[in-house]
């Protein structure tokens, strides 16, 4: 099955319309979509270690781009569907957490966050929702997608034709290691990054508080 998949989606990565379709991800993820972009960059820069520079700026500017939408859904459209989207995603629990956060921190934390697995698109609106001013948002949206797509991309254009070799070879072992790393990476930037003890155990008890007209 894992071999399957990733026979099908390197052939799509290498596809002359690959790059539509990574940028379709990324902006979708951003706002709505519940399955991130980034294995789909890696199978393309995989694919093309040449192009992965120009795949990672293709998914930054999409995702950048999809930010804003989801900005729009939690500033104009919370109570119509943002709220129903978020349950449907199953980020619902922690979005007053999320909130919490954003009004400490601010673009900060949409920096450290938003460089990490946790779903972009709950950031988003939850910047939109709380009305963080828009430019704030959008420079700190550039930043942690850069960070968050950009090292893919120089990773496989250095690295990508020796490490294609060993995930043909090696696929399951390199899809254990791969998650792995993923866990602990997430676990290091949490611990480094979350921010005081103070404003942890306040956001840890947050409730929902509606923007003021």
């Amino acid at each position: 099955m894992l071999r399957r998949l990733y026979d099908w989606t390197m052939a799509k990565a290498a596809h002359r319309h690959a790059g539509w379709w990574l940028a379709l991800f990324a902006f979708m993820e951003a706002s709505f979509f519940p399955v991130p972009p980034h294995p789909l960059l890696g199978l393309m820069c995989l694919a093309e270690p040449k192009k992965a520079i120009r795949y990672a700026a293709i998914a930054t500017l999409a995702s950048v781009t999809g930010g804003l939408l989801g900005y729009a859904i939690g500033h104009f459209a919370y109570a119509a569907f943002g709220h129903a989207l978020l349950h449907l995603l199953h980020l619902e629990q922690s979005f007053p957490t999320a909130a919490c956060y954003l009004r400490t921190y601010g673009a900060e934390i949409i920096i450290v966050k938003g460089a990490t697995p946790i779903p972009f698109k709950l950031i988003t609106i939850t910047a939109g929702f709380i009305g963080m001013n828009l430019w704030v948002f959008l420079g700190a949206s550039i930043v942690s997608r850069s960070i968050s797509f950009m090292i893919v991309g120089v990773l496989f254009r250095l690295f990508g034709a020796p490490i294609k070799a060993v995930i043909d070879k090696h696929l399951g072992k390199v899809t254990v290691a791969f998650v792995a790393a993923v866990l602990v990476g997430f676990l290091a930037v949490s611990l480094l990054g979350g921010g005081s003890k103070q404003a942890d155990a306040k956001c840890a008890h947050a409730t929902l508080d509606m923007p003021a007209a």
